[in-house]
């Protein structure tokens, strides 16, 4: 598969995941407020999100790896742990401001949730290229 092919597979694939992660999260604000805060409802539906992109980019992003399932999970947790780091990060210091500039709070959560996504799947896609999928090289 081309890379470029494999990039426009990887943003279909990543936005659908993206998506169950955003949905999830509203979901949970919704299902679970007051009790459960913006923060952790974020950590949570990224976990969501992240079980189904690794069944996901498997199966239809990076199929030809070579490495074994159990390396595959802890290379993408670790990937994910990063990336999820930079997401909770970037939707935490975005909510307070967009959340004074649109006077709606729900609404700001969501932005900023959505922004973050984003802003992660740069991070996403090279830790699973080069290390999470990556195939093995054979000696000829």
């Amino acid at each position: 598969m081309s890379e470029t092919h494999r990039i426009l597979r990887f943003l279909v694939v990543g936005t659908l995941a993206a998506a169950v992660n955003w949905v999830a999260r509203i979901i949970l604000s919704w299902l679970f407020a007051p009790a459960l805060s913006f923060e952790l409802a974020v950590v949570i539906a990224y976990a969501i999100g992240m079980t189904s992109g690794f069944l996901l980019y498997r199966a239809h992003v990076f199929p030809e790896s070579d490495l074994a399932v159990a390396v595959q999970i802890r290379r993408f947790i670790v990937v994910n742990l990063a990336s999820a780091a930079e997401v909770w990060v970037i939707a935490v210091l975005l909510v307070g401001p967009l959340a004074q500039a649109t006077g709606h709070a729900p609404l700001a959560e969501a932005l900023a949730h959505g922004v973050a996504i984003a802003c992660g799947a740069a991070t996403s896609y090279l830790g699973h290229r080069l290390l999470t999928f990556r195939q093995v090289q054979q000696a000829s």
